[in-house]
């Protein structure tokens, strides 16, 4: 097979396992690697000290296969509308990306698939390592540089027609194919996400300051988190959509109807009162399957302390 005919099948294999948009990027050292470097240097990512780990294979993707030549980037729509009006119990709210099953074994599943499918098409053998967030990868400085969208002003992943509530996956690959061209970015000199963030977490356009969003700080902070920033959290008790709600791009962005991504207990907004009081027993039953459960049953508790305080009058 050509070049052209392999990534011909690469795009029919990803939309029939339901991804979105397709792109294919050079394994090489990342353009924006010491940025990555600065941003670490100066604290920017809070207590994630995993992030410092591990540097080069995040600087240059191919340290991850040796002999990559290709990363195949797909995307794969999450958005949705919350079901139904909630009522007027004191309620928390959780980010879009958690409401239905973890995203990891949901993409991991379909990519190996995706592997599984295109080694029966192509005659070449190839090796393939398939990556989610976990893996120690730049995923938006890659999923960029593929062309599947650029990076906006509030650090997040933006595509015209898909907005920005999409999860990435990768396939690096000994494949070679050809690289398609980075997106053009369109955030233009709207600054909507800038002025949303109550806890002024992006400091700047396309800089943010982990240590201080929400997301970090209800899903990633194993400690008590900084008084100053409690009032600011609103209801939030797992991650935060605020600077994606307000950007102009997801407006329009389309819904999923993937059942694999469909809402489920106890999202989109639990019942502040029984968050607070679930036992180890209900975290696990209530969570199993979910991505949720990247926050500890204490960290729920705390979170729900804090929104309910946040609600009080």
């Amino acid at each position: 097979m050509t070049k052209a005919a392999i990534r011909r099948s690469i795009n029919r294999l990803a939309r029939e396992l339901g991804f979105d948009r397709v792109g294919v990027a050079g394994p090489g050292p990342l353009e924006r690697a010491g940025y990555l470097d600065e941003w670490l240097a100066h604290g920017r990512a809070g207590r994630m000290d995993y992030l410092h780990g591990q540097g080069e294979m995040r600087r240059e993707p191919v340290r991850i296969l040796p002999g990559a030549r290709s990363v195949i980037v797909v995307t794969l729509n999450y958005n949705q509308s919350e079901p139904g009006p909630p009522d007027h119990r004191p309620r928390g709210r959780i980010a879009r990306y958690a409401w239905g099953r973890d995203y990891h074994r949901v993409i991991k599943k379909r990519l190996w698939k995706l592997v599984d499918r295109l080694r029966t098409e192509v005659e070449e053998p190839f090796q393939a390592r398939v990556c989610v967030d976990t893996a120690p990868i730049v995923e938006r400085e890659l999923a960029a540089r593929a062309g599947v969208g650029w990076i906006g002003k509030n650090t997040m992943l933006l595509n015209r027609q898909l907005g920005s509530y999409f999860y990435l996956g990768e396939i690096i690959t000994t494949l070679d194919l050809p690289p398609d061209e980075p997106a053009a970015d369109h955030c233009g000199s709207c600054t909507n996400c800038l002025e949303a963030c109550p806890t002024g977490a992006l400091t700047e356009p396309y800089r943010m300051d982990a240590s201080r969003c929400i997301s970090y700080l209800t899903i990633e902070l194993r400690e008590d988190i900084p008084e100053r920033l409690q009032p600011l959290m609103g209801v939030w008790v797992f991650g935060c959509d605020i600077c994606q709600e307000v950007c102009p791009f997801n407006r329009k962005a389309p819904y999923t109807a993937d059942p694999d991504l469909a809402a489920r207990p106890p999202a989109p907004r639990p019942l502040l009162s029984e968050l607070a009081a679930w036992t180890r027993k209900d975290y696990e039953a209530i969570l199993r399957g979910s991505a949720v459960r990247r926050a500890d049953l204490a960290m729920l508790h705390r979170n729900a302390r804090i929104a309910a305080a946040n609600l009080a009058p």
